[in-house]
């Protein structure tokens, strides 16, 4: 896992696996999880990679991170190593902007108001997922307590939010 410090207390993402990593079939699929959680990134990095999931994971810890992320500004202005995400994995309560205000600026954003955006929160509460629906969340799940039903959700994830989307070449 990558997780370098920068200058002014910025950090890069944690990469996972890439779709291409033999050098041939389709781009690699990005994902980005936002979670200021480092035991839940690693958790979702390992489940991943028991998955056999070839997609590249990138992990931000804040919300401030994630919309510079999104922005491509900064340390993640580079678009070879930091590509747009195809789904956006993002946890509610976290420093510096919320999930929720996350939420509100992709959907608020010209080119990015489309983007999947799955809330993976430890919250169950009705108000959290009504208030997630309603600022434009595609889906809400609820993380999972075990590590092999965190295995089964990151293969539903996929398959529904990556896999199915993906259109074949001609």
């Amino acid at each position: 896992m990558l997780n370098t410090s920068h200058p002014g207390g910025a950090r890069a993402p944690r990469s996972g696996g890439a779709r291409s990593a033999r050098g041939i079939g389709p781009p690699a699929i990005t994902v980005l999880h936002i979670d200021d959680d480092p035991n839940d990134t690693a958790l979702l990095h390992a489940a991943t990679r028991k998955a056999a999931l070839e997609f590249i994971l990138h992990n931000v810890e804040d919300g401030e991170a994630a919309i510079a992320y999104l922005s491509g500004e900064g340390i993640y202005a580079d678009r070879k190593r930091f590509q747009l995400p195809a789904l956006v994995l993002l946890d509610l309560k976290m420093p510096r902007a919320t999930g929720f205000e996350v939420l509100q600026w992709i959907r608020n954003h010209p080119e990015l108001g489309q983007l999947p955006v799955v809330v993976l929160s430890g919250s169950e509460l009705q108000d959290d997922i009504q208030r997630a629906y309603s600022v434009g969340a595609n889906s809400y799940l609820v993380k999972p307590l075990g590590f092999e039903a965190l295995v089964t959700l990151v293969k539903s994830i996929d398959s529904v939010w990556l896999t199915a989307n993906q259109q074949p070449a001609l």
